[in-house]
């Protein structure tokens, strides 16, 4: 039985241990996702082992900052996975930035937003958050899963450009790449650091199983 979560616009189904959203396309997939239908509605399974959105709610998260409507930053959408499941909890009067610094994928999340109006891909470098400014506004949330060295100061540049007061910001830290030769757990410590010096850290939680070597920061914009 597929039931409400404690996370807004999602859904869960406790005895499978399996999340969902409402798919805004119905009939419509895009990664071969599995459709489940109740009550007439129509819900996309959501794969904890290929998003780490996904992972951070199984992993007891009380709270992912999106919320219906919400204007969103997405820095890092890759092929569109997880941005789509976004896309289905801010809504159709919701709206999503993609953004990424690879063409090739940049190809392949077209497919995904000609279905879907309320994501507009961006191809730009995140390090070089002025070069796009001028192509999107005030976000209500940032999520970044950006596997370069620099991942934290890349987050407080556009966090401090682009995100509302008490606006919340999601990291999806990659240990290996930051540094391979330190243990996870000491590379999680540093960047907790940083971040907390520019906002504040309302959770941490470290994504195994799901994930390996990574972990999500939720915070906000002080």
């Amino acid at each position: 039985m597929i039931t409400k979560s404690n996370i807004f616009e999602v859904y869960e189904d406790k005895s499978k241990r399996k999340l969902y959203t409402k798919n805004l396309t119905p009939g419509k997939t895009f990664f071969s996702e599995k459709l489940a239908k109740e009550n007439d509605i129509e819900y996309r399974e959501w794969d904890a082992f290929k998003s780490k959105l996904a992972s951070t709610i199984l992993k007891g998260a009380p709270n992912i900052g999106f919320r219906k409507d919400d204007i969103a930053l997405y820095l890092g959408c890759s092929h569109g996975y997880t941005p789509s499941f976004a896309s289905d909890i801010v809504g159709k009067n919701g709206f999503i930035f993609a953004v990424d610094i690879a063409p090739r994928v940049m190809r392949d999340i077209v497919f995904v937003v000609e279905e879907r109006k309320n994501i507009a891909p961006l191809l730009a470098d995140a390090n070089q958050p002025l070069k796009y400014a001028d192509k999107i506004c005030q976000v209500d949330i940032i999520y970044q899963d950006i596997a370069q060295r620099n991942q934290a100061e890349i987050f407080l540049k556009n966090i401090e450009l682009f995100l509302k007061k008490d606006g919340y910001a999601l990291l999806a830290v990659k240990a290996r790449s930051i540094d391979i030769a330190k243990r996870p757990t000491q590379i999680f410590a540093e960047i907790k650091q940083k971040l907390e010096k520019e906002v504040t850290i309302i959770d941490y939680r470290a994504l195994e199983p799901f994930q390996l070597d990574h972990c999500m920061f939720i915070c906000k914009k002080r």
